[in-house]
């Protein structure tokens, strides 16, 4: 029987694993191309296909191909937020859609559909956190260009971006997170695989130890704050559980 069990949750995670990868190599994709077409329809380009491909599993080496130097050699020019900024805005509709999708009684019936939109969600929202928390004040970026453009502090774009992402997180854990134990098995086991693997993909693996490895002469201080949030959402759905099991 234990057996059995064991080989259950390996299944699991490899299952899990694999709808990863696979929607993390479709948000990679989105969010590049949707700088280069904005350039585009915007005219300062002359095709959407300026994309430079990197790793779709490590996320790295992606650039969109915008020269925006050349095109925006000076700050105030609302195109360039709107080129540099619109996959963060990408980003947060589609967690505004399944959010409200995964709160469906219609799609908890549909468990295959939901395990995947819960994935898209915590894809999409590792991808606001890696931006708004991690990289706020940065010069160059998706935020810089967007500050830049609008001629805006970093942290209109940080306190906006919090708020957005700690309601979007509570969302998550207080009524997704019930709702998914029963699609994920609802046994301890399948249940801690899938919280310590969302709390790393959403705080660790594309922000905290990213800024970590990437700057450790200069920003290395900014990934703890993806360490401390990964024990913090651990014990919130700890903290959940035990509120419900009393």
């Amino acid at each position: 029987m234990r057996q059995n069990a064991s080989r259950d949750w390996i299944r699991f995670s490899l299952v899990t694993l694999a709808i990863y990868f696979a929607l993390q190599a479709v948000i990679i994709l989105a969010h590049e191309y949707a700088h280069s077409t904005a350039a585009w329809l915007l005219g300062y380009t002359p095709t959407p296909l300026t994309v430079i491909w990197g790793n779709l599993v490590t996320m790295r080496g992606w650039d969109e191909g915008v020269p925006y130097d050349q095109l925006f050699p000076s700050g105030g020019k609302p195109a360039e937020a709107l080129i540099g900024g619109i996959p963060l805005l990408m980003h947060a509709v589609f967690v505004v859609m399944c959010l409200y999708l995964l709160q469906r009684r219609t799609t908890t019936e549909r468990r295959p559909l939901f395990y995947v939109l819960y994935w898209f969600v915590v894809i999409n929202l590792a991808e606001i956190f890696s931006y708004i928390v991690m990289r706020p004040f940065a010069g160059g970026g998706d935020t810089g260009r967007f500050n830049q453009g609008l001629r805006l502090s970093p942290w209109f774009l940080l306190v906006a971006g919090t708020v957005f992402l700690v309601i979007a997180l509570w969302i998550l854990l207080a009524r997704v997170m019930p709702r998914l134990d029963a699609v994920a098995g609802g046994n301890q086991v399948t249940h801690w695989i899938v919280v310590c693997f969302t709390a790393f993909i959403l705080f660790l693996w594309g922000s905290g130890l990213r800024i970590l490895s990437l700057y450790p002469d200069r920003q290395w201080k900014t990934g703890l704050i993806g360490v401390v949030a990964f024990f913090v959402w651990v014990l919130a759905d700890h903290l959940r559980t035990s509120s419900q099991s009393a």
